[in-house]
C-alpha cells in the first residue's frame, strides 16, 4: 500500500519524474485489489453505466449512482487518491449545480478530486469548483458523454483544425485550474505536443506513450467486458472465458450431485434420533 495518499499537488509533481497510473474501480473488492497493487489514482468512472449497470452509454448515469459506487470504492481503498467522474448534466446546467454536485463526491463519498469532460465550454464550471476548494481533473479528445456530437467513438484531432482546437482547450483548462488532463483517443504526436505544452500531467487513454500517465477501464484490462473492446486496450489477462468455465463447472456439478461433496460439508456429530425425539 501507499505510505501516504497522493494529493493533487503530488500528482503534478510527478510530471517529468515518474509515470502516473490510474484505473477505474466501482466496488470495494476491486478497489482493495487495486490499492494493494499501488495504483496511483482510482477513478470511479461513469463507465460504470456500461460496465456495471448495463446501460448502452454513460449518459443515463445519475449522481446518486455515482455516489453509491464511489462510497464503496472509498471503503475498499482508503489510502489511494480517489477521483469521482461527474456524470452527464451534473455540471453543465449552472456553476452552482456544478459546485453542489462536485461537493457531494467530497462530502458523501470521500473523494479527493472530480473529473469533468469537455473543453472551453466547461472552464467556468472548472473554475467554480476549484475556487470552492475542490481539485478538478479535465478530460478532452473523445468525450463519451458527448460522443454523438463528435461523430461517434472516433479518434479526435486528426486534422489541423481539430488538433489546434484540442491544444487550445488543453491550455484553457490548465488556466481554469485543472491539476491533470485526460487525453482520450487522439494521435500520439498530438498528445506529445499537448503534454510538452502543459505544466500539468496528461493522462492518456488511447493517446500513446508520450503522456505523463495512463488510465484504463479495469474490466477492459482484465478481459471482463466482452460487449466491445477498444483497439487501444491491452488485455493483460482474459478472465471472462475462465469465469464462464468455472460457473459452467459449478452448474454441472450441482446438477450431477457431485457438489457439495464431503470435503465441502459439515458432518452431524449428534444422533439424528435425538433431534427427532
Amino acid at each position: 500500500m501507499h505510505n501516504m495518499k497522493l494529493s493533487a499537488p503530488a500528482i503534478i509533481a510527478k510530471k517529468g519524474v515518474e509515470k502516473i497510473t490510474m484505473l477505474t474501480a466501482y466496488d470495494a473488492s476491486f478497489a482493495r485489489l487495486l490499492e494493494s497493487a499501488q495504483v496511483d489514482m482510482l477513478l470511479v468512472g461513469d463507465s460504470l453505466g456500461m460496465v456495471v449497470l448495463g446501460y448502452d452509454s454513460t449518459v443515463p448515469v445519475t449522481m446518486d449512482e455515482m455516489i453509491h459506487h464511489a462510497k464503496a470504492v472509498r471503503r475498499g481503498a482508503p489510502a489511494t487518491m480517489l477521483v469521482g467522474d461527474m456524470p452527464f448534466l451534473s455540471y453543465q446546467v449552472s456553476k452552482q449545480a456544478a459546485i453542489a454536485n462536485a461537493g457531494r463526491f467530497f462530502k458523501e463519498a470521500g473523494c479527493d478530486a472530480v473529473k469533468l469532460e469537455g473543453g472551453r465550454e466547461v472552464c467556468e464550471a472548472v473554475r467554480a469548483i476549484v475556487d470552492a476548494g475542490m481539485p478538478v481533473m479535465g478530460h478532452i479528445g473523445l468525450t463519451p458523454q458527448t460522443a454523438g456530437k463528435l461523430g461517434g467513438f472516433k479518434v479526435q484531432g486528426k486534422d489541423v483544425q481539430s488538433a489546434r482546437r484540442l491544444l487550445k482547450e488543453a491550455r484553457a483548462l490548465e488556466e481554469a485550474g485543472v491539476f491533470s488532463l485526460v487525453l482520450e483517443c487522439i494521435p500520439v504526436g498530438l498528445a506529445k505536443l499537448i503534454s510538452e505544452e502543459l505544466g500539468i500531467p496528461t493522462i492518456g487513454i488511447g493517446a500513446g506513450i508520450c503522456c505523463d500517465g495512463q488510465v484504463l477501464v479495469t474490466h477492459d484490462l482484465l478481459g471482463l467486458f466482452e460487449k466491445f473492446v477498444p483497439s487501444f486496450v491491452k488485455n493483460y489477462i482474459n478472465l471472462a472465458p475462465e469465469i464462464k468455465k468455472a460457473v459452467s463447472s459449478f452448474v454441472t456439478e450441482v446438477k450431477d450431485e457431485t457438489f457439495p461433496d464431503e470435503q465441502h460439508s459439515f458432518p452431524l456429530q449428534i444422533d439424528p434420533a435425538d433431534i427427532i425425539s
